[in-house]
């Protein structure tokens, strides 16, 4: 990073961190949370390399913020449904804290990817696969035909398959 690119990501740092702490704080509800996430806008600003073009840096930073934020969300949301199931079923289940952080990370890296489909086809995927349920079951449930069902999981399949490392 240049030297310029340093003073400018100081100055932004210093005129809006802040501001840009104060919304998260307001949005999250935990300051320990708002801290980190606010920490990680101005490390994806540094990243973000030339950022001489920002026009609106308050608005700019915000979109960095908010988006954290929904990740941050996204994966609290994930977490707190593998843990209750963990917690439904521990009779079955006695996995190291390894294993289950590699169960967390590739759920979280699942979520990321089936972020791109429709809201149904994500939704018949996630039926099939994490509730176990039936095709016709789902089909009930979204109020679909089966067949619409059998599309929805096989798109949501490929869709994963190309998104393959």
């Amino acid at each position: 990073m240049s030297h310029s690119s340093n003073t400018l990501v100081s100055q932004l740092y210093t005129d809006h961190h802040r501001w840009i702490l104060s919304y998260l704080k307001k949005r999250l509800r935990n300051v320990e949370d708002a801290y980190d996430l606010t920490n990680d806008t101005f490390l994806k600003l540094i990243l973000k390399g030339d950022i001489s073009k920002i026009i609106e840096p308050r608005a700019f930073l915000t979109n960095l913020a908010h988006g954290l934020m929904v990740n941050h969300l996204r994966r609290k949301e994930i977490e707190s449904k593998y843990l209750e199931f963990l917690i439904q079923h521990s009779e079955d289940f006695h996995d190291s804290v390894e294993t289950r952080t590699i169960i967390l990370e590739t759920l979280y890296q699942i979520d990321l990817i089936l972020d791109g489909l429709e809201q149904k086809v994500k939704k018949a995927f996630l039926l099939s696969q994490l509730e176990g349920m039936a095709h016709g079951a789902i089909a009930n449930e979204m109020q679909v035909s089966v067949s619409s069902v059998r599309k929805y999981i096989s798109t949501a399949l490929l869709h994963l398959m190309q998104h393959k490392d």
